[in-house]
């Protein structure tokens, strides 16, 4: 490959996870279908390649592209850790662990500390489910947002937005009351969090009780004063009230 070949590799590569960042998936195929075209050794290309067939439901592509990532790249921890998932998902839990033993053996071979050691791994189990929740979430499907959620929030406790999330699917399936209650659960287990408390107010608010919303956003600027999303709120829920009078 000449130079101007590379530059251009990288070119599309760039372009493509560009769109891929944005959800515009179609388009980043195209970019990584070019790269792939010219170059049918580009990690990465198949890699970015292989989520968007996992996202779209089209398994056999999926697992196919993510082997491929790791033949190119048998060291590609994200490849590893994605087709685990991928295999855990659908059933196939032999191969998961064979995937992962794997992946754990390379790392361990290359220095002190384990795959199964470290701790970015599940945070990287986590994100993959967070994606896909993401996903289902925009197609409307909360049965299967809430469980990936779920997944993901077991996986790395520490993010919080999980939860948030989750709430949500609770409140767009209908079951209000219990999405008032994880909110709770999550702001009383996490006082300084203050999205929490603007979440139960936008839940609050949105089935009419405006107090119960405006007590929420002004305990979340005893947090932070200058919480633009908290004061906008509340300037919302104030101009309700007075307009109401």
């Amino acid at each position: 490959m000449n130079i101007s070949e590379q530059v251009n590799e990288e070119e599309l590569l760039s372009q493509g996870i560009s769109f891929y960042e944005q959800g515009e998936f179609k388009k980043a195929r195209y970019y990584f279908s070019e790269i792939i075209e010219v170059n049918t050794k580009n990690s990465s290309a198949f890699f970015y390649m292989a989520n968007i067939f996992h996202m779209k439901g089209e398994i056999g592509k999926a697992i196919k592209a993510f082997n491929k990532v790791l033949s190119l790249d048998p060291g590609h921890t994200d490849a590893a850790i994605s087709l685990s998932v991928l295999y855990n998902d659908i059933g196939r839990y032999e191969e998961a662990k064979k995937v992962f033993a794997q992946a754990n053996e390379r790392v361990r071979s290359q220095g002190p500390g384990t795959l199964l050691e470290d701790k970015h791994v599940n945070k990287k189990f986590s994100d993959r489910h967070f994606e896909l929740a993401d996903l289902y979430m925009s197609y409307n499907r909360y049965d299967e947002a809430l469980f990936e959620y779920n997944k993901a929030s077991k996986l790395d406790p520490s993010n919080l937005e999980i939860r948030i999330k989750s709430a949500k699917v609770y409140a767009k399936k209908g079951f209000v009351a219990k999405a008032q209650e994880e909110l709770k659960q999550l702001k009383n287990e996490n006082p300084q969090f203050v999205p929490a408390r603007i979440a139960l107010g936008i839940l609050y608010y949105g089935n009419g009780n405006i107090i119960e919303a405006q007590a929420e956003w002004e305990r979340a600027l005893v947090k932070e004063p200058r919480n633009e999303e908290a004061l906008m709120y509340l300037n919302i829920a104030k101009t309700a009230t007075e307009t109401t009078l």
